[in-house]
């Protein structure tokens, strides 16, 4: 029977030659997931033994990541937020840097329920999640409401333009217990008939059509059209500037993720649009630009 060790040190050296970035890391993750005990344990018990069924399944994990799929598909969950979602092909992998849409809509939402008195029934909050996926930032946005007393004075509906997705995304509300908070609707961008929403947020793709192929092998396992954005990787995010003028209410906010190198193409879209808008860029914490806050 291996131990823990063997079969680590086994595995970051194939993982190591098949060209990871972390091959350490991917192996105690993967190990951990297979064993059903944090990765701390891991490290702390390199002298523990592995059972047989265990080692197989391990091997056949780590014989996928040395294939180039995400460690999130194999172990089929990624965390967000502190939460745990569900992760497979059927949507793209939740990235860190999309947290920050959920910090600024949180914010976004206190404000708005703090900063005046609200009337006895004044109509909820509305919130639109565009291009939702496996519903990261709707679902992760209702359960810190939740535990702020905040949920019920919102309504949040979530879309996307792929049942596949949607279904993720239900499930993943099911697992938070938000289930009935969260409307999950088909749909190009938004629905004609749920106009307007006090607060739109969208994580739609940004990466620019040419740049796709150079990324790392693991994106290849994503869906194509999740990371797609065109041209100069706005096409999406153009489509939804330019409903905002129907889409949102008139003391309303849009916060839409973009690539670090996309702040003057998304300030120009924002300037092309009829109206008077303008557009504020938050920076994520390695101080990149990557929530543009756009409003009348």
């Amino acid at each position: 029977m291996a131990t823990v060790d063997e079969l680590l040190r086994d595995a970051i050296r194939r993982l190591r030659a098949a060209g990871s970035e972390t091959p350490r890391l991917d192996a105690e993750v993967l190990l951990a997931s297979i064993v059903g005990i944090d990765r701390t344990g891991v490290i702390a018990h390199p002298e523990a033994p592995v059972g047989d069924g265990a080692a197989a399944r391990f091997e056949a994990a780590i014989g996928r990541r040395e294939a180039g799929e995400p460690v999130a598909y194999v172990r089929e969950v990624k965390e967000f937020m502190g939460l745990a979602f569900g992760a497979d092909r059927r949507a793209l992998i939740p990235r860190p840097e999309t947290e920050r849409i959920v910090e600024l809509a949180e914010q976004e939402v206190a404000r708005r329920l703090t900063s005046v008195p609200r009337p006895a029934g004044a109509r909820p909050i509305r919130i639109i999640d565009v291009g939702t996926g496996s519903g990261t930032i709707a679902i992760a946005l209702a359960v810190r409401l939740r535990v702020r007393r905040m949920l019920d004075e919102v309504v949040i509906v979530a879309t996307d333009d792929t049942g596949d997705a949607l279904d993720l995304a239900r499930e993943n509300a099911v697992g938070h217990a938000v289930a009935d908070r969260v409307e999950f609707r088909l749909a190009d961008l938004v629905p004609d008939d749920e106009r307007p929403f006090d607060l739109v947020l969208a994580n739609l793709p940004y990466v620019r059509t040419d740049a796709i192929d150079s990324l790392p092998v693991a994106a290849s396992f994503e869906p194509r059209h999740a990371l797609d954005g065109g041209v100069d990787g706005l096409g999406a995010i153009r489509r939804l500037l330019g409903l905002l003028p129907e889409v949102l209410a008139a003391d309303g906010v849009a916060l839409v993720e973009i690539g670090a190198d996309q702040e003057p193409g998304l300030r120009a879209a924002v300037a092309e649009l009829a109206g008077g808008w303008r557009s504020t860029i938050e920076h994520d914490l390695a101080g990149l630009p990557r929530v543009a806050r756009v409003e009348r």
